[in-house]
């Protein structure tokens, strides 16, 4: 072996120990969910686990309002100027706070009319508030530890947080459903609000070291917060229309089944996602001088996400015919559904790689705008699909967005990268425009 290659590989090792790292972790953490989900599914049963899937679908968006994006201006400005945390992580706290008791309170009007879990008002009522302080609150305070550690580059410490969030949960229903024989959703919430708490106050004790806040609100970076946050939250919508619509128009073992898959499909992503939050802060880092002088890593990041996303799809279409003894014989659709679905799990890599790109450079506006339209069609796109042709709709809809999704963040990309290039060159200097 060559000398360069040997010097290449040595340059490379500590980012492979790094992701080896940061995937494991997720990778442990996904397997816990994915457990998790398995012996909810069994102790629950068809019924109950769609009830299960609805309310929880609505905390999933609303986990992403929750802090206005104020995670993202963390890790991008603490990566770059050590000395801001204090003020970021203030940032964080006021908006997480405010926007966490706004979500809780509208969730607290809407969803005991909507999802009642208990004939009884005031049981109904404290099911939902035990809900929505975990799945909100508490679950924003545990992922904002995780950020605060990628921020200031202790990935460590940041994947020690997802285990721990992951494997907490994971006891909890152990404890729930095999331990006490919990088979109900109101059971289980009691359960889950206990774990969250747990994990929360060791989170909140894990990051004590790096310092108190210095109360302040960082109004510049709300609107990129906002923006930053806005395609996640549409995202989180869009995922929920098909869901919606397959409740109204099929078995609850059809609906089961789907977000079952989904739930795999999602966990098979961690593994891209692994290595685009190793690699974000040293985007931001990258993109300082001018997104083009960035661009050859972000090339090389799309290659190293697609071969990721390959093997990560195979995985689940070889594994699928285990599906059904792991989480019931009530899912007979689950196998089929995670095969079909897997493939997007590529789709998916190749705008993301896109996305945290413009991210990591500082254009949320093109970044919102892009993804915002996209999954406002995609998600139109969906929900026809669906009410004409049922879940055969939802697969097809749901891989031409993706591909859609995909055109068109790295035509943006690759516009803007072209845009800085010809601003900063020699020709497009202020001497050389004097001068002519």
């Amino acid at each position: 072996m060559s000398m360069p290659v040997l010097s290449r590989l040595r340059k490379l090792l500590p980012l492979g120990l790094s992701y080896l790292a940061s995937g494991g972790s997720l990778m442990v953490s996904s397997a816990a969910q994915l457990l998790t989900f398995a012996i909810l599914a069994r102790a629950l049963g068809v019924e109950e686990f769609s009830l299960f899937i609805a309310v929880t679908a609505v905390t999933a968006v609303a986990i992403q309002i929750c802090g206005l994006g104020a995670q993202e201006a963390l890790v991008r400005r603490v990566a770059r100027e050590r000395h801001l945390y204090p003020v970021f992580l203030s940032h964080n706290l006021l908006l997480s706070g405010i926007s966490g008791a706004l979500l809780m309170l509208l969730g607290l009007l809407i969803l005991p009319v909507l999802l009642p879990l208990s004939p009884e008002p005031a049981i109904n009522l404290g099911l939902f508030a035990l809900l929505l302080g975990a799945n909100i609150v508490l679950a924003r305070i545990v992922l904002l530890a995780e950020q605060i550690f990628i921020a200031h580059s202790n990935f460590a410490a940041a994947n020690r947080n997802v285990v721990l969030f992951a494997l907490g949960r994971l006891a909890a229903a152990v404890l729930a459903c095999l331990v006490f024989g919990a088979d109900t959703l109101a059971e289980w919430i009691i359960w889950s609000f206990g774990a969250h708490v747990v994990i929360a106050l060791f989170s909140v004790r894990s990051v004590l070291p790096l310092g108190l806040p210095h109360f302040a609100v960082r109004w510049e970076e709300v609107k990129n917060g906002l923006l930053f946050s806005t395609p996640f939250i549409l995202r989180a919508l869009r995922q929920n229309v098909d869901l919606l619509l397959l409740t109204a128009l099929t078995s609850a073992e059809i609906v089961a089944s789907y977000a079952l898959a989904r739930r795999i499909i999602d966990s098979g992503f961690l593994s891209v996602e692994a290595l685009n939050r190793l690699l974000y802060p040293g985007s931001a880092a990258a993109t300082r001088s001018g997104l083009h002088l960035a661009m050859p890593r972000f090339g090389k990041m799309l290659g190293a996400v697609i071969v990721i996303a390959l093997c990560a799809a195979i995985v689940i279409i070889a594994a699928a015919p285990l599906l059904p003894v792991l989480f019931g014989a009530e899912y007979v659709s689950l196998r089929g559904f995670a095969q079909v679905l897997a493939p997007t799990i590529v789709l998916m890599a190749i705008w993301v790689t896109a996305q945290e790109a413009l991210g990591s450079s500082g254009h949320h506006v093109h970044r919102a705008a892009l993804f915002n339209g996209t999954v406002i069609l995609g998600g139109a796109l969906v929900a026809l699909a669906t009410w004409a042709y049922g879940v055969n709709g939802t697969f097809i809809a749901t891989y031409a967005t993706e591909f859609a999704t995909g055109l068109a963040s790295w035509f943006v990309l690759l516009r803007l990268a072209d845009r800085d290039r010809r601003d900063l060159s020699p020709s497009h200097s202020p001497a050389s425009v004097q001068a002519r």
